[in-house]
């Protein structure tokens, strides 16, 4: 069972796939590409991209070359996706308070920028687990992009909690998401740069990374599908001088002058 392209393998290469499928097809019935346009188009694209990997896997008449290559665009495209949602949804965050919302996407592009050298430098300096460039190129780019898209994500995260901003529920559970799939992969390196696990260890992990990433499926049909629990309005907290409301109300005016 715990094999590679066992039942389980197939039935978790595919089955997240089919899922995020099903789950554009709601959120665009439901009209959710209104708010969410780029995480619906990532509903779509990813699992495309990852089923078009899995059956180049399958099927014995497509060369290794070609394999890897049809890997190289899934990766890139599945990549540009997640950080314009990660940007999506922290424009969300902040959109209620336009002065903050300018400062903060100046601070998520600078530090994004600075954990992308910051990856890059460690995924050159990591060891490739491959002698061909094409194989350990491709892992050391996935290696930087989940090492980016976590820091994006706690960095988002640690702002909302710094400033008390609220979030909206899809918001949180698609970040969320995003979070335990990069930690998952990142998790499942360290094991492999410092262990140097056998051939077997390496197919477990693999399947630890897939259930991981299946698991984060099942978080976005959770918040996408299960609707929120309505709760008795509570007054209005009485927000002290210190607040982002003060910051904000400060912050445009000293950008009107």
């Amino acid at each position: 069972m715990l094999q590679a392209h066992s039942l389980l393998w197939n039935y978790l290469s595919v089955a997240p796939n089919v899922f995020l499928l099903a789950l554009g097809l709601l959120a665009w019935k439901r009209g959710l590409w209104r708010q969410f346009p780029a995480f619906v188009l990532f509903l779509f694209a990813s699992p495309l991209a990852d089923l078009a990997v899995f059956a180049a896997d399958v099927m014995p008449w497509v060369s290794p070359v070609n394999f890897w290559r049809i890997d190289w665009g899934s990766l890139l495209i599945e990549s540009v996706l997640k950080f314009i949602v990660i940007a999506e949804i922290f424009s969300h965050v902040v959109k209620p308070y336009p002065s903050i919302s300018r400062i903060g996407k100046v601070l998520i592009s600078g530090f994004g920028a600075a954990m992308v050298l910051l990856a890059t430098l460690v995924a050159a300096f990591s060891p490739g687990d491959s002698t061909f460039r094409l194989i350990s190129g491709f892992h050391l780019l996935v290696q930087t992009v989940f090492i980016v898209e976590l820091s994006l994500a706690v960095f988002v995260f640690l702002f909302a909690a710094y400033f008390h901003l609220s979030w909206d529920r899809l918001s949180f559970g698609i970040l969320l998401g995003f979070g335990f799939s990069a930690c998952g992969y990142l998790a499942a390196w360290a094991i492999v740069s410092n262990a140097d696990p056998s051939s077997r260890g390496r197919t477990l992990l693999d399947f630890l990374e897939m259930g991981i990433y299946h698991f984060c499926v099942l978080i976005w049909c959770y918040y996408l599908l299960v609707p929120q629990k309505a709760s008795a309005p509570e007054p209005a907290p009485v927000l002290p001088e210190h607040n982002l409301e003060l910051w904000n109300r400060e912050l445009e005016r000293l950008l009107q002058q």
